[in-house]
């Protein structure tokens, strides 16, 4: 038998050292001569080639084991993935028939209605499959099996008549979600995602069972679409009082998310005169979004006001200004769309440069053609987006005078890896990034729509083009794509999962667009898709984890991390901070549990009355304990004590240290 194949058998023999952990998957590893894509598909849930417990082994080609041996594993809580075409699968009874079929679409249980289309269609034999097999994907008009599997005492395991592609979902976008269908539960867990929320899409349904199932995806802050709540409304306002409500108990931040120059609906109908207008003069509604024109003294002035009320008229965490810039991705090319060309605008372009815009745009002109002229004016354009992203921010951060845990995002368009978007739409970071040194906000990336196509590196290399790492974060467009992708339209499964854990890996948050297009099955998988860890690692009857943002392990019962007794945990996890901890069985539960935290945890102590924690939270942050706080100390300060109802304590904005008993 190969030292290696040894080495990992013995890895994975090891697991019975932690019975805490009997049913833990950390590792794969790879047999044959090249490992395909399957390091892309199974890292993207947090699983590790390096050091740890081996769980999931992926055979390509000859296999050193034979079929019994390897169920002799499965049985043990092995997960065994074979790829067609070697004696192991047919030994298992995966075999290939006579005849064939030709594969372009295929059905895949998880999600029937879905279509799934092969770019390119491969010709292959119907396989057969063994009796108690789970058939999980097959081919969508002959409905020859395509991806099978069963399960094996503590294991399972899983076949696939191809391999999977060279980025791992070009073919089967669901393999991970078979799997655990199979028993495989990913090892980590992050719960830092932010989502975008369209009451629209969710007007009537049970909101506190939507919060729980938000907060079990891993998502940490809901970006509410604040336009609809924008005027009062008795049933609109109760309507989002009972969301923040349900969302606070679940230790979830809710946020305003604002879209300016779009108002609100009643707005725009109620102020033609302030209506923005494109380059052929019509009112600028285009696609869903009214546009207002803020340039003008008297529209900017009274849209403040209503943001004013909006803001202060609820429980919000903070307030998103998001893609306050101008249509559209086709720039100047198609008048119909192209704004800002109000009157205001027009005046103090004419003013400062001596001819109006709306010339480039009259009858037989093509605005392509003056390029001088454009340029002075797609510069300008660029300008006034700075300008009113600037002065926005200035007007929403007054919020903080009445409430000090009020926080801030800008959500801006990337015009660094696509260059072109400064003059398509006037988006300049560049412009932008100095407001991150005079506010305290987070710098919000949308990788533009010209680029949905392209796979998850591209998250590495955009986050190289920006400063100031720390207060960044970055939207992921889970929506249909107007290129030619396949398998899928929209990100799903396999691709999703592998977006999301790039995105997660290249920045401090990763914010999904939005909570609605996130399909049902990817749900259970996006908090191991998030987690970041680097390194698992047995030392004795311990295991070291290695993680830049913290993680939550798979546990029960007590726990000591670094050698001491350790409070943060749930009934199902440790949660342990940034960086290299130890986590072994303890012997006694703490006498307080910090059982859910949005903030972002840097220590935490268990004393003999409670807890100490070190956290930093960029808006406050909730805490639910398992029993009722007395006494609660802020930075060496008595504090009053803020709860919400199940033992939720809420704890100031900013970097603290904080006493709970």
């Amino acid at each position: 038998m190969p030292s290696l194949i040894k080495g990992a058998l013995s890895a994975f023999i090891c697991v019975h050292l932690w019975p805490i952990l009997s049913a833990a998957t950390f590792s794969y590893h790879v047999i044959g001569d090249e490992p395909g894509a399957w390091p892309r598909i199974l890292s993207s849930v947090g699983l590790t080639q390096k050091a740890g417990p081996i769980g999931v082994f992926v055979v390509r080609g000859k296999s050193p084991l034979t079929a019994a041996q390897w169920l002799e594993r499965v049985e043990k809580g092995a997960y065994l993935i074979l790829e067609a075409g070697n004696e192991t699968a047919a030994d298992l009874g995966f075999r290939p028939g006579t005849k064939k079929v030709a594969v372009r679409g295929i059905e895949d249980q998880h999600n029937p209605q879905l279509q799934i289309v092969w770019q390119k269609p491969l010709e292959l034999p119907i396989f057969e499959v063994p009796q108690n097999a789970r058939i999980f994907t097959r081919e969508r008009w002959g409905h020859a099996p395509l991806t099978a599997g069963f399960r094996r005492g503590a294991g399972g395991v899983l076949w696939v008549a191809t391999s999977p592609g060279q980025q791992g979902y070009e073919r089967y976008p669901y393999l991970l979600q078979a799997l655990t269908d199979l028993g495989f539960d990913p090892p980590f867990r992050s719960r830092r995602l932010w989502a975008f929320f369209d009451s629209s899409y969710r007007s009537r349904v049970d909101l506190d069972y939507f919060a729980e199932r938000w907060r079990r995806a891993g998502i940490s802050a809901l970006q509410v679409a604040a336009w609809h709540f924008y005027e009062p409304d008795a049933e609109q306002d109760a309507y989002l009082d009972r969301l923040i409500a349900a969302c606070h108990k679940r230790a979830i931040l809710v946020y305003a998310w604002l879209e300016l120059p779009h108002v609100s609906e009643k707005f725009w109908d109620q102020h033609p005169e302030w209506r923005e207008k494109t380059a052929l003069l019509q009112d600028a509604q285009l696609d869903w979004r009214k546009l207002i024109n803020l340039a003008n003294p008297e529209a900017s002035r009274a849209v403040e006001k209503g943001v004013s009320s909006l803001l202060t008229r609820h429980d919000w965490d903070g307030a998103n200004l998001a893609e306050l810039y101008f249509e559209s991705l086709e720039g100047s090319a198609n008048p119909a769309r192209f704004t800002p060309m109000n009157p205001d605008v027009r005046r103090e372009f004419q003013q400062a440069n001596g001819f109006d815009p709306i010339e480039l745009f009259a009858p037989g002109q093509d605005a392509t053609q003056d390029a001088t002229k454009l340029r002075l004016f797609l510069d300008y354009r660029a300008g006034l987006a700075r300008r009113l992203q600037t002065e926005w921010i200035g007007r929403l951060e007054t919020v903080r005078h009445s409430r000090p845990w009020f926080d801030l995002v800008l959500t801006h368009v990337d015009d660094r890896f696509d260059t072109r978007m400064r003059d398509l739409i006037g988006a300049d970071a560049s412009g932008v990034l100095p407001l991150l040194a005079r506010h305290d906000l987070t710098f919000l990336i949308e990788d533009p729509a010209t680029i949905w196509n392209l796979g998850p590196d591209r998250y590495p290399r955009i986050a190289e083009k920006y400063p100031a790492q720390d207060k960044l974060a970055i939207d992921i467009n889970i929506a249909d794509r107007y290129q030619d992708v396949y398998p899928t339209k929209q990100q799903t499964g396999s691709e999703l999962f592998q977006l999301v854990h790039m995105a997660a890996a290249a920045f401090p948050r990763v914010a999904l667009y939005f909570e609605n297009s996130i399909l049902a099955p990817d749900l259970a998988l996006l908090p191991a898709a998030a987690s970041q860890v680097n390194s698992v690692e047995p030392i004795g009857n311990a295991l070291a984890i290695d993680s830049p943002r913290g993680a939550g392990v798979p546990w029960k019962g007590p726990a000591l991390v670094d050698g001491r007794p350790w409070p943060v945990q749930d009934s199902e996890r440790v949660w342990l901070p940034p960086g290299r901890h130890v986590v072994e069985v303890g012997r006694a539960e703490p006498s307080l549990r910090l059982e859910d935290f949005n903030g972002d945890l840097q220590s935490a102590t268990s004393t003999q009355k409670g807890v100490e924690i070190a956290y930093r939270s960029s808006s406050r942050a909730f805490a639910k304990l398992n029993r009722p706080v007395i006494r609660l100390e802020v930075d060496g300060q008595s504090t009053p004590l803020a709860t919400l109802p199940g033992n939720l304590l809420v704890l100031p904005r900013g970097q603290h240290l904080v006493v709970i008993e």
